[in-house]
C-alpha cells in the first residue's frame, strides 16, 4: 500500500481549498536567454506535466500552455506559450501551478493520491479519534503519513504499510490505523 505520490501537494496549505485543484509544479525561475521557464515539479515523474499541457493557477485560471519541455535537475525546464522572454519567465518565480483533480486518472487499488489522503480523519480500529493525516513524508525509508492530533499536540508519524494502516476509506473521509506502542 503505497501512495501515488504524482499529485500530491507537498504541504496541505498550498492545497486550495474546495476548488479540487491540485498542486503540482512551482515555477523556479528562467532557463537561459531565451524565454524558457524551470519547474520544480511535485509529481512522480517529472515530464508528466507535460502531459497536462494547461496548468492552472492558484485561483484556477490558466498560469501556463507547456509547449515543449525537457528533464532537469530537480524538475523540468519548459517552452511556455505565454512566455517570450527571460524577463517574462524570472517574473513568473514562485508561481504555483494546478492541474484540475478531475484531470487524473483514478488510481489503482491500493494507491491513493497524497491530496486524497492529506485532511482524512484517523481512527483506531475500535473507532478511536487519533487525529487528521496532516501530510505524507518520505524521508528515504518509505511513506510515512504525518498525523496532527486531535487535541493540537505534537505531530507524529505513522507508516504507511497494510500493518499500521489496515484500511483506507476515502469515501468515508478516514483511515483506521494502529498506532505504534509508546517507548518510555
Amino acid at each position: 500500500m503505497t501512495p501515488r505520490p504524482s499529485s500530491g501537494s507537498r504541504d496541505p496549505r498550498d492545497k486550495p481549498e474546495g476548488d479540487g485543484l491540485i498542486l503540482v509544479g512551482r515555477v523556479a525561475g528562467a532557463f537561459g536567454v531565451r524565454g524558457e521557464v524551470r519547474i520544480t515539479t511535485y509529481t512522480a515523474d517529472a515530464l508528466a506535466l507535460l502531459d497536462y499541457r494547461d496548468l492552472k493557477g492558484e485561483d484556477g485560471r490558466p498560469a501556463l500552455t507547456l509547449v515543449s519541455g525537457r528533464a532537469a535537475k530537480g524538475g523540468i525546464v519548459v517552452r511556455a506559450a505565454e512566455v517570450e522572454t527571460r524577463e517574462q519567465a524570472e517574473v513568473l518565480r514562485g508561481l504555483r501551478l494546478y492541474i484540475p483533480r478531475d484531470v487524473l486518472p483514478e488510481p489503482d487499488e491500493d494507491e491513493f493520491y497524497i491530496t486524497d489522503l492529506i485532511g482524512l480523519a484517523v481512527v483506531s480500529p475500535q473507532g478511536e479519534a487519533l487525529g487528521r493525516v496532516k501530510n505524507v513524508q518520505d524521508f528515504g525509508a518509505g511513506d510515512l503519513l504525518e498525523i496532527a492530533p486531535e487535541d493540537g499536540g505534537a505531530s507524529w508519524y505513522l507508516p504507511f504499510t497494510r500493518e499500521a494502516v489496515p484500511e483506507v476509506r476515502i469515501a468515508e473521509g478516514e483511515v483506521v490505523a494502529i498506532p505504534p506502542e509508546e517507548v518510555e
